[in-house]
Formats: structure tokens, sequence, C-alpha cells
């Protein structure tokens, strides 16, 4: 082990493990939030605008934020969305293209109300549709988007079982070069509802705790790769002397005793 080369392997393993210990030192960086937002902040309504960008992801902390957004609704774009629970109950949302008031086009998919019956929802969304876009406040909480899914093979091509402004988007008019929030609106209960809708059952999201498990797995992980450089430093060189004292041995045996 102390000879030039397993010295010169040792620094190697030295560098190895470095480089092992700041990317598991990185990863517990991550794996805790030293500045987590204060509890119940997500019941504090803000703009939408100091929240989340159009196009952009929505911040895990900020999933559930209460919002408030200004726009018009498109006539025409209110449509239906199957499977959805309010208090262990299945039934339909009706959700609506809300084109929100900015210097670019840009819309937000709305989730408005609810009903367990389809063809209550479909009366809704067909009599919203009958409405010209009237100028409204809203205010309600951001949820991240639950990705588009393929229709059920029982179900006509239209159905769709997840709410996701992406798929809602296939469906919308006027949306050449249209900005669109990734993340969709669950309106508040306050919000005026057509006929046979009820609210959608929102409660505040709960508290997450400060600390990633994953992160400091992975962290952890990092750890043993750092401790396994050096253990193969030591394997190789001690798998390297065994085989010259094999050698020698052999040499050894070879030779025979003396005088013969």
């Amino acid at each position: 082990m102390l000879r030039p080369w397993w010295l010169g392997m040792l620094a190697f393993a030295l560098l190895v493990a470095a480089v092992f210990a700041w990317l598991g030192q990185w990863q517990l960086g991550r794996a805790i939030d030293t500045n987590p937002p204060p509890p119940g902040s997500t019941e504090q309504v803000q703009p939408i605008a100091d929240v989340v960008a159009p196009g952009a992801y929505l911040p895990e902390p900020l999933v559930g934020q209460r919002v408030e957004v200004a726009g018009a609704f498109v006539p025409g774009d209110f449509l239906v969305v199957s499977s959805r629970y309010n208090d262990g109950v299945a039934g339909y949302w009706v959700t609506g293209q809300l084109r929100v008031d900015t210097t670019e086009p840009t819309s937000l998919a709305v989730a408005i109300g609810w009903s367990d019956d389809r063809q209550v929802a479909d009366d809704a969304a067909s009599a919203l549709n009958d409405d010209p876009g009237a100028a409204v406040t809203l205010t309600g909480r951001l949820i991240s988007d639950e990705g588009p899914a393929a229709p059920p093979r029982e179900g006509p091509a239209t159905e769709m079982t997840r709410m996701s402004p992406a798929a809602l988007l296939g469906w919308w008019h006027d949306v050449d070069e249209l900005n669109v929030y990734r993340p969709y609106l669950v309106a508040d209960a306050g919000e005026t509802l057509p006929d046979g809708l009820g609210a959608i059952d929102s409660p505040a999201p709960e508290e997450g705790s400060g600390v990633n498990w994953l992160n400091v797995f992975y962290a952890a992980e990092w750890a043993i790769f750092a401790g396994f450089a050096f253990y193969m430093w030591y394997r190789l060189a001690r798998d390297a002397w065994e085989k010259e004292v094999e050698a020698l041995e052999e040499a050894a045996a070879g030779a025979g005793p003396p005088g013969d």
C-alpha cells in the first residue's frame, strides 16, 4: 500500500470520495427546506400573477394556494370532466376557459361546479356556452395539472377523466398564440353556480414536512459510495499483495529444499 502506484490510487480514491461527499451534501441541502412557507399561507388570497406565470409549473409549496384572477369566460368552451369526487361521491365537473385580463392572450382552466348527474352537468355546460362571456373576478385554489389520459374504451372519444389544461386546450376555441396556465383553478363555493351544480369540495392542503426523505435517502447513498471508493482501493491493493505472496510461495515450492 505504500508503493507509489498504490499511493496514487489512494489519491484517486480520495478524489472520487470527495466528489461523492459533495454530491451527498448537495442532496442533503435540497432535502431540508430552510425557508418553508409559514403555516396557513395557502389560505391568504394572492393575485395569480404573484404565484405562478403562464406555462410555468406550480411549485410544490404553492399547490392549493388561494388566488384571485379577473377575466371573462370564452363561450363554447365549457366542458365536462368525469371521475370527480365530492366527499367520496363520484360525479362530474363543469369547466371553462377563463380568458385572463393581461396584455397578451392568456387563459386559465377553471373548475366551476360539480354534479353527481351527467345530464345535469351537460345541461349546465350547455347553458353556460349559450351566455356571452361577461367580465368576472374569481377566487379559488390553484391545483397542479393532473395530466391528460386516454378516454375509457367503453366511453365516447370526447370523454375526459382527468382535469388537465393540456387536454382541455385541445377542445378550446381561439387558441392561436395563446398562453395557458399549467395549473387549474377550483372556483370558490361563493361564486354564482348554474342550476343543478354544487360547489366543489376543495379543502385546504395539509401542511407538508420541511424534510424531503427521498433526498435524504439519496444523500445516504452518496455517503455509502464515498466509503466504497476506499474499500475498492483497499480490496485491489490486498488482491495484488495476495497474488505476490502466492507467486513467492509457488517459487519457493518450485525451488525445493537445499541439496536436491
